[in-house]
């Protein structure tokens, strides 16, 4: 799948996200798939080709290369894009399911009628609330997509020995005769990306916390809101039922003088 078909699937999801979700969305194309496909991929080259050692030992550049680059920036930060961007496609699946149960209930409440273009349209383009089962799926894809951010973070730091790239690094791997001096191309430009992908990176991390925090203080609202809503009718209902016991009562006490009057009346004749 190309990275066009991606940002289709991913601009469908960005129609039912909140504000901070379309932020987070725009990062991660603009400030991290852009510049990974326009530069970094050109920066980077064949980066083993470039990579020289002061030897000539048959095999010496290929183990001391593999030993410090076991995995490539450009391969990884593909990789990492793929992962985060996967949850969203689940959330794209969720109203993707929803939109056609929708669209089955109208269908069995119309009969025999069918539906006209309009209507498809406008189900189609309906905004869904972030409420209920989506709300579990949105907030789940946030999770993963914190858990996937930091994880990748993690293993670019604990490959790489940290995001700064060496001008100079010293190889003592078989079959190498001795300790050899081994340079990397462009180290600078190299260390300035990888900077860049990284605070890309934390940026998009802090968007989706602060998403998430959004989602449930929200949804604490609506349960208070609920909560009080129930509380007023409860006490409505029961205002309502203690009044209807003191206005029965009243009758009864009416009754029961009245017959009481009628009893002595009789009793006096």
């Amino acid at each position: 799948m190309s990275w066009g078909a991606l940002y289709a699937q991913l601009g469908g999801v960005n129609k039912h996200s909140t504000s901070l979700g379309k932020i987070w969305l725009s990062v991660l194309f603009i400030f991290r798939i852009t510049i990974l496909v326009l530069a970094a991929e050109s920066v980077w080259g064949d980066e083993q080709s470039d990579f020289t050692c002061n030897t000539q030992q048959p095999g010496c550049k290929n183990v001391c290369y593999d030993h410090f680059f076991p995995v490539s920036h450009i391969r990884l930060w593909c990789l990492q894009l793929i992962f985060v961007s996967t949850p969203a496609l689940l959330v794209a699946m969720h109203v993707a399911y929803r939109k056609r149960g929708d669209k089955r209930t109208m269908l069995a409440s119309n009969g025999t009628e069918k539906m006209t273009d309009t209507d498809l349209e406008t189900l189609k383009k309906r905004r869904l609330p972030i409420t209920g089962p989506l709300w579990w799926t949105y907030t789940c894809s946030l999770f993963f997509r914190l858990i996937f951010e930091g994880g990748f973070m993690y293993a670019l730091y604990f490959v790489y020995d940290g995001f700064q790239m060496p001008r100079l690094v010293k190889c003592e791997q078989w079959p190498c005769p001795n300790k050899v001096d081994c340079f990397i191309s462009r180290p600078t430009e190299k260390t300035v990306f990888t900077i860049f992908m990284v605070a890309s990176s934390a940026i998009c991390m802090v968007l989706n916390v602060a998403e998430l925090c959004y989602l449930i203080a929200k949804a604490l609202m609506r349960c208070s809101a609920r909560s009080n809503r129930g509380r007023h009718h409860y006490t409505h209902t029961d205002g309502v039922t203690r009044d209807s016991a003191l206005l029965q009562n009243k009758k009864n006490e009416l009754l029961l003088s009245c017959s009481t009057d009628s009893s002595s009346n009789k009793t006096m004749c």
